[in-house]
């Protein structure tokens, strides 16, 4: 089982090493159930993606705004938030690491 403070803080420094700004890391996969810890600096983004059947994002540190048709919304560090059944997309407002949480077909 991951620590995921000793994750987030790896994946934030490659990130931050990055020349695309991000790392990623699956840490469970129990199918349906998928768990990855994505690391984003500062103003990088996600585009526009299809959701899952059910999703949540859990906003480990920093701050990131979830775009989607239905309206954008910001999420700052310990928030908690389900991903709409839309496409829809992330920014990083500041350096931020977000644990995604989806279920998939």
């Amino acid at each position: 089982m991951d620590d995921l403070n000793v994750t987030a803080e790896k994946h934030l420094a490659a990130a931050r090493a990055s020349a695309h700004g991000r790392s990623a890391h699956l840490v469970l996969q129990e199918p349906p159930l998928r768990q990855t810890v994505i690391a984003l600096t500062e103003g990088t983004a996600l585009d526009k993606h299809n959701a899952p059947p059910a999703a949540s994002l859990l906003v480990l540190r920093g701050s990131v705004r979830l775009t989607a048709a239905s309206g954008d919304t910001e999420l700052p560090a310990g928030t908690l938030h389900p991903i709409p059944q839309e496409r829809h997309g992330l920014l990083a407002l500041g350096d931020a690491v977000v644990l995604l949480t989806a279920v998939n077909d």
